[in-house]
């Protein structure tokens, strides 16, 4: 074949990917590990030969850390080589050697020579791992040399763990090694690498005895060798299917051992998938069990077509990857998957077929004998049972895509009707045509009418419609007419090729119709997949991705669906809302509590309870973080649950579920609606955590505003009250009294700033409870400038109250509050002796109260942060309270349905405005009318 045939050429979107690939290889260092079972096996050795045979060619090679171990063979090997010093790192008292990687970066040499590739740096480094320093140097665009053992895989340590007893703490993720370069096996015999052992080579005398009696047993050194030889045998078989890939090859290469078993509907099924899992045990290969749904298959009966589903599960059960192909060929489909997945043996059962029905209709297996050109094909020979019979050719598959029933002859009564219309009309267009048209013709009109009805109706009509088609030009049209007698024998030839060419093109039609019916239901349900993971990203809460999950999978599995959601206890409960349009009701709790602690399904077709009428999936949680979600408030002995959920379905056909295919499409939508939620509690947690961090801002915050603004009144009660005790006799009178009223002040300032913080703690609580009274605005202004009158000597005082100002229905005691803070605040930041101004006017339903400075304003921007906890407005080193004064009065006033601002005025300085709510029809009182 062509090497510019289409199906030789690459993939466009593989070769652009690996095109970038490239580039980005070319611009990073090469990588090569030196790769063996354990320690002593020569990997350094290796390595150092390698590098002064890169050196002879004229690279520029440099020892960047290689630790030789008091070996010999190694020392001597370093002679010649350019050595980088080692960073000596002080750790616990003790000196320690590391490899230096800023060193290493300045010099910058073509290649670099790192040992111990897994090696955990000392406390302090820049990394905490040694294969991160060979990744920079790799993103430097420096090659490097290194070594590990196998025992330091990460994917192997728990392996190696169970046949040593030792746990590997050094470990290099997969990932890491997988991306190397290259990759070297060293390797010895275990008889060789333990005489090397007793000689000295590896260990000194004492640390070799202890590894002889430990790690270094026989045994232990076989299962090791076996391991690196089947991880270098993965890289292997990884760098050939990328060649593969990347030179579109689809030849088989038999390099490694993959087995195909392909199944069917039959009574050998069974024993084939047991078969194909001895023979894969016996080659050590990987296997896999394929189905084809033919046309042929999607008409059998529905009870027949279940069987599959046992299969599959069977097979993966027994360890296979199950997979569903479809195709109107069982044969091509199977060679085709066989070729893209490198398989190299094929295991079929038997072919049931004999005499002429197998020369006339060749069995899957002979087509996959004779077409199987690079694949080995092994035919089990099975029972002698005959395969169950088809279904009559005439019975339709719509029952597979959920669309009808299977066998339902109401359904298939209409294709009939119309196929004896069709033909009818047929016959009347042809006899308005047969004097201007040959009967050739004619001919085509019938097979036109034959593919309509099959494309219609299926291959049951279309074959009564190729047979009525035939009947009617016979009678019609060939003579003699109005009979079916024929008297030029040559019309037998021509009516057998019309109903050969007629029940072909009915056939082929019917196939596509058929396959097309089966793409598209398979299209709607990818469709169904991402249109749900488009909604779910879309989406917040927890109730309304429950909503979305219940609506999309219960119409893509044609089952009712509830999400149950555990509690804060970590027990599984109902949805609290209302049932949703195709939601569960009547969800098994404990069957789903089961799920959610143990991560498995359960019920329906499952290992756990699979007589049960509904199947139970765990929404599992992908990352490390929520596992805590819903169990955290459990006893903490209580390990945490391995999902966030559970998605509990009612199909109304088990079928729609039961097949592999199916129950990995829904364990998918499982799985988006699991990251749904777990995006939602990791937002939920973020939230937490803001709201955290800004508690412990705050907290700090009035730990320094406390510690700020009482060491100053401390300090000065403190001087005055030493004074006075030191050498009060000694005072005069005015002294005495200015000390003890300094005592005073500073103790009445500091039981203002202690009331603030109370009060704001009591406000944070919760709204403050109001003890509202009809009280006249007036009085209580009158009262706060009474109380104020000292703080506020020196300043001219304006209030303008209208007389006619209504009562107010207000606590009395918090709206003085929220006047003494103000009046306060303007005392604070404005010049000595500037006026303040109090007005108060209502308007409408409201009464609105102002005070005015004349100071220097409020910073631009600042108008609303200024009622913040703890924002100070005060310049450096002013006396400006702990910033709570503020955010009291908007506490208060909007606790009485009011608002509080603040603005600049043109003029100069801030007006702080609040209104407060009328309250409604204010009871007729007396009032005092000459209030100064």
């Amino acid at each position: 074949m062509s090497a510019f045939e289409p199906e030789k050429r690459p993939d466009p979107d593989a070769l652009l990917a690996r095109v970038q690939q490239d580039d980005a290889r070319q611009r990073r260092g090469k990588l090569k590990v030196f790769f063996g079972a354990s320690a002593g096996v020569g990997k350094t050795y290796a390595m150092l030969e390698a590098a002064r045979k890169r050196k002879a060619e004229g690279i520029d090679v440099v020892v960047a850390y290689v630790e030789p171990h008091g070996r010999d063979e190694t020392e001597r090997l370093l002679e010649g080589l350019e050595q980088l010093p080692p960073r000596i790192a002080e750790y616990r008292g003790a000196s320690l050697r590391e490899f230096d990687l800023d060193a290493a970066l300045a010099r910058k040499p073509a290649l670099a020579l790192v040992d111990e590739f897994a090696h955990t740096n000392v406390a302090g480094s820049r990394h905490a791992k040694r294969w991160r320093d060979v990744e920079e140097l790799l993103a430097a665009g420096i090659d490097v040399y290194t070594t590990v053992n196998v025992q330091h895989i990460e994917s192997l340590n728990d392996v190696v763990a169970q046949i040593t007893g030792a746990r590997m703490q050094e470990t290099v993720p997969d990932k890491v090694f997988d991306e190397a370069d290259e990759i070297e096996l060293i390797d010895i015999t275990p008889d060789e690498l333990l005489q090397r052992l007793k000689e000295g080579k590896v260990y000194v005398p004492e640390r070799a005895q202890h590894a002889l009696e430990n790690f270094f047993r026989k045994g232990n050194l076989i299962a090791l060798r076996e391991l690196a030889m089947r991880a270098a045998a993965d890289r292997v078989d990884a760098e050939m299917r990328e060649y593969r890939d990347e030179h579109a090859i689809r030849d088989t290469w038999a390099a490694g051992e993959n087995l195909m078993v392909c199944v069917g509907p039959d009574a050998q099924a069974e024993k084939l998938v047991r078969a194909g899992k001895r023979m894969a045990a016996a080659l050590h290969a990987r296997w896999l069990v394929v189905y084809v749904e033919t046309p042929e298959l999607l008409r059998m009966p529905e009870t027949e077509r279940n069987r599959r589903i046992d299969l599959l599960r069977l097979a993966e059960s027994l360890g296979a990857e199950s997979v569903t192909l479809d195709g109107p060929s069982a044969a091509e489909a199977i060679l085709e998957y066989a070729r893209a997945r490198n398989v190299n043996r094929v295991l079929v059962g038997k072919p049931n077929r004999r005499g002429w029905r197998s020369w006339l209709r060749p069995s899957t297996t002979s087509q996959l004998v004779r077409q199987a050109r690079d694949i080995d094909v092994y035919v089990v020979s099975g029972e002698d049972a005959a395969r169950t019979r088809l279904a009559p050719v005439l019975a339709r598959s719509s029952a597979y895509l959920g669309l009808a029933p299977e066998g339902s002859g109401k359904k298939r009564a209409p294709g009939y009707v119309w196929a004896v219309a069709t033909s009818a009309l047929c016959t009347a267009i042809c006899w308005g045509l047969k004097a201007r048209f040959d009967l050739p013709n004619l001919i085509m009109i019938y097979l036109l009418g034959a593919a309509m009805i099959a494309a219609r109706f299926g291959r049951g009509p279309a074959v009564a419609s190729a047979i009525l088609n035939v009947a009617a030009f016979d009678f019609f049209f060939v003579p003699p007419f109005f009979t079916f007698a024929v008297a030029d024998t040559q019309y037998v030839a021509t009516f057998a090729v019309m109903l050969a060419v007629t029940l072909i093109i009915g056939n082929l039609t019917a196939s596509v119709r058929l396959q097309a019916r089966v793409a598209g239901h398979r299209e709607r349900r990818t469709a169904s997949l991402y249109a749900m993971s488009r909604e779910l990203a879309a989406t917040r809460g927890a109730e309304n991705l429950a909503r979305i999950a219940v609506r999309h999978t219960s119409e893509v599995f044609d089952s009712q669906v509830v999400l149950l959601l555990p509690d804060a206890d970590g027990r599984i409960a109902h949805p609290r809302e209302a049932s949703l349009p195709g939601s569960l009701r009547g969800a098994d709790l404990s069957v789903a509590q089961w799920v959610y602690d143990h991560g498995q399904n359960a019920g329906l077709g499952t290992d756990t309870l699979p007589g049960g009428d509904a199947i139970y999936l765990p929404l599992k949680i992908t990352g490390s973080s929520l596992a805590e979600t819903g169990a955290k408030k459990q006893a903490a002995a209580s390990p945490p649950a391995p999902a966030l959920g559970v998605l509990a379905l009612l199909p109304a056909n088990p079928r729609r579920v039961l097949l592999p295919e199916q129950l990995h499409l829904l364990e998918t939508f499982a799985g988006q609606v699991a990251l749904a939620l777990e995006r939602v509690h990791l937002a939920d947690q973020a939230h937490q955590t803001e709201i955290d961090a800004e508690n412990e801002r705050m907290r700090n915050s009035l730990l320094s505003a406390i510690s700020h603004d009482l060491r100053t009144p401390l300090a000065v009660i403190a001087g005055s009250a030493s004074t006075l005790v030191e050498g009060g006799a000694a005072l005069a009178e005015p002294n005495r009294k200015a000390l003890a009223q300094a005592i005073c002040d500073q103790t009445r300032q500091m039981t203002q700033q202690v009331n603030n913080i109370l009060d704001m703690t009591r406000f944070e609580i919760g709204a403050p409870k109001l003890n509202r009274q009809w009280q006249p605005l007036e009085e209580i202004v009158g009262a706060v400038l009474n109380r104020m009158q000292p703080g506020l000597q020196g300043r001219k005082l304006v209030v303008n109250l209208p007389g006619d100002l209504p009562l107010v229905l207000i606590d009395g005691v918090l709206i003085a509050q929220v006047l003494s803070n103000l009046l306060e605040n303007a005392g604070k930041y404005t010049p000595p002796g500037s006026p303040i101004e109090i007005e108060a006017w209502a308007a409408g339903d409201e009464i609105t109260v102002s005070v005015v400075d004349r100071g220097p304003g409020i910073k631009p921007g600042d108008e609303e942060r200024v009622f913040e906890k703890f924002h100070r407005g005060a310049p450096e080193g002013a006396d400006s309270g702990a910033g709570l004064g503020l955010t009291i009065c908007r506490a208060i006033v909007d606790a009485h349905g009011g608002r509080i601002w603040a603005e600049n005025r043109f003029v100069g300085g801030a007006m702080f405005c609040f209104t407060l709510p009328s309250g409604g029809t204010p009871p007729t009182v007396e009032r005092e009318t000459d209030f100064a």
